[in-house]
């Protein structure tokens, strides 16, 4: 028997509901919509690899970068997300996204005009505000293009975006440093002299304000597996949201936490892992850039694309649990693979041991969000899933970066020892993540019995 009593509420198809659109456009719309998350990606993550020259010329600690890095951005997306997502259960979908590309992209520019550490700050929090708008809205668009038994394959396409979005950043931060790297500044019209890495943050930027025109071709699809209520098909009180999280607090709590310190898993090595090797090996600091850049590019794409068909796969073969599943075998590989790459003793072992480490990283987000989709009403799955980034980008995002930097700058006490912070977080955090995911099973499985039986 479920242990959601709520009866004045039914979820299912709602009479007359259009059939589905054509394979070939809703992969269009995931195309488009994943080379907007990569664009996301690449604003996002170039601070990383230009932490030791913003470090240099600001006069900031690893602690202080790390809140430039994780905390300036994470502070209003993740707030801002929430009524964000909000706005996206009701309004269109596609306009939210595409104004938000178009700030966050302009915001990205603003940062290479930075002077001192709060201009950097505000610009960086300028740069989360647009980006919150990107992620509920278009969980929501997919579920609405695809069949559930679809949806982890389509959903794991555009998480495709968190890390060629990244590997990219890398690559092309790689090669702005390589260029560049050796002036002392650069002359722009208008703009005056720039250092080498505000000259970065103006050239990614750019492409983003253009890619807006874009979106013009993206149409708003038809909502689906809409919740009946006493308020009618369409809005749903905010008060009624909370209550349907709040019944089922069994499955969202230990979802959304479980994933976040996965989360922090990933960011905070992402954000270090350029000064990891630059002060354990020596390596160049483009060099480090191509070799993340590349890891990402192959095997994360490889392991995100790999984990949607799996899940995919099991479910159909009756393992309806499938997709938490992948988030439990992402931190099971997380454990020793994380926790070893930054003790091996040369570059090269060590990049063997973080290509494996970076494949399990990739495994969880994109079933985690078709796992959210499959659960959660249409006029919900916006908030839903902006609570779901709050908590894991607050964790991950906000906390991972200066969680690192904390250990090394008080309990090492040595920048020589990044190597032992980044290996204690994944020896904190993975097997938390994995009981956590292992603690929402039981109210997963319930919560997707009862979906079925609303016809999702």
């Amino acid at each position: 028997m479920s242990q959601h009593p709520e009866k004045s509420q039914e979820w299912g198809k709602t009479a007359g509901e259009p059939p589905w659109p054509s394979p070939v456009y809703a992969w269009f719309v995931v195309f488009v919509l994943t080379v907007a998350y990569t664009i996301s990606f690449i604003d996002r993550q170039i601070i990383a690899l230009l932490a030791g020259p913003i470090q240099q010329d600001l006069g900031v600690g690893d602690t202080a970068m790390g809140l430039l890095g994780g905390f300036a951005f994470a502070l209003f997306y993740t707030f801002l997300g929430i009524p964000i997502g909000r706005l996206a259960d009701h309004r269109s979908r596609r306009g939210i996204i595409a104004v938000g590309l178009f700030f966050w992209s302009l915001m990205t520019m603003v940062c290479g005009l930075a002077k001192n550490f709060w201009h950097l700050f505000f610009a960086r929090v300028g740069v989360g505000i647009g980006e919150a708008t990107l992620s509920p809205a278009a969980y929501s668009m997919i579920a609405d293009y695809f069949p559930k038994e679809q949806l982890g394959r389509a959903l794991s396409v555009f998480f495709i975006g968190v890390y060629a979005g990244t590997g990219l950043a890398f690559l092309a931060g790689g090669a702005v440093i390589a260029i560049v790297g050796g002036m002392e500044s650069l002359t722009v019209p208008v703009l005056g002299d720039l250092r080498p890495w505000q000259a970065a943050f103006m050239i990614v930027g750019a492409p983003g304000i253009l890619y807006v025109l874009v979106f013009l071709a993206v149409k708003e699809p038809a909502r689906r597996g809409l919740i009946n209520s006493e308020h009618g098909d369409q809005e749903v009180p905010l008060g009624e949201v909370l209550r349907f999280i709040w019944e089922r607090r069994a499955t969202y709590v230990p979802h959304f936490l479980g994933y976040g310190c996965l989360s922090l898993i990933g960011y905070a090595s992402t954000f270090w892992i350029v000064e990891f090797y630059v002060r354990t090996y020596g390596t160049a600091r483009a060099e480090a850039s191509y070799i993340y850049g590349m890891l990402l590019l192959g095997f994360a794409i490889g392991g995100v694309v790999f984990s949607g068909w799996l899940s995919d796969k099991l479910e159909a073969r009756g393992m309806g649990d499938a997709k938490i599943r992948m988030g439990m075998l992402s931190a099971l590989g997380q454990l020793p693979a994380g926790a070893l790459f930054p003790l091996m003793p040369d570059q090269t072992s060590a990049t063997i041991v973080l290509a494996i480490a970076v494949t399990f990283a990739a495994f969880p987000f994109g079933t985690a969000a078709a796992s959210l989709q499959a659960i959660t009403p249409n006029q919900m799955r916006g908030l839903v899933s902006a609570v779901y980034l709050f908590v894991i980008n607050i964790i991950g995002l906000g906390l991972g970066p200066p969680f690192v930097g904390f250990l090394t700058d008080f309990v090492f006490a040595d920048p020589a020892d990044l190597r032992y912070s980044l290996s204690a977080k994944a020896l904190i955090m993975a097997p938390l993540a994995l009981l956590l995911l292992w603690l929402c099973l039981p109210g997963f499985r319930r919560a997707r019995e009862e979906a079925l039986l609303w016809g999702r």
